[in-house]
């Protein structure tokens, strides 16, 4: 059994999951507890809820926080090397591709970044379009350019 509860946050209210004492989940407005969770707030959605807090005042920049997203192993693998993006920077799904190896295989790591089950923490909104454009985001593009934005605005600032 896992757990999960809702947090207001400046991109609306989330759901974050959790069970034994990974994140397993961070779903957006609109979604709802996932099956097999209790609605209870936990010390460790706690920790991940005050550390979202300190990223959206800009006073985080790398979340400390044991994961445990659900997917396959190539799925694991991109969510893996998203998490090397640096804060305020951007990739392309063929550079997801090529760091793990892949290098052709970049519509599977744009599938894999769909399905995210751990959004912001598992930064999927760094990835873009090979031309730059701001492609795909679970949350909506207005949301992935908010947090693009929010980064970019911190990126210098300790």
């Amino acid at each position: 059994m896992g757990y999960a509860f809702y947090y207001r946050t400046p991109i609306g209210q989330i759901i974050i999951g959790e069970k034994d004492n990974k994140i397993t989940h961070i779903l957006f407005e609109g979604n709802s507890v996932p099956d097999g969770y209790v609605l209870k707030e936990t010390s460790t959605l706690i920790e991940a809820s005050k550390q979202l807090k300190e990223y959206f005042k800009g006073q985080r920049k790398e979340f400390k926080l044991a994961l445990n997203p659900s997917g396959t192993e190539f799925m694991k693998r991109v969510w893996t090397s998203l998490q090397d993006i640096p804060y305020g920077e951007t990739r392309s799904y063929k550079d997801i591709a090529i760091s793990i190896g892949r290098d052709r295989a970049y519509r599977a790591v744009g599938l894999a970044n769909n399905r995210n089950p751990i959004s912001i923490i598992i930064p999927c909104h760094r990835v873009i379009g090979a031309n730059g454009a701001l492609v795909g985001y679970g949350g909506g593009l207005d949301i992935k350019t908010y947090l693009l934005e929010l980064e970019r605005s911190n990126v210098n600032h300790k």
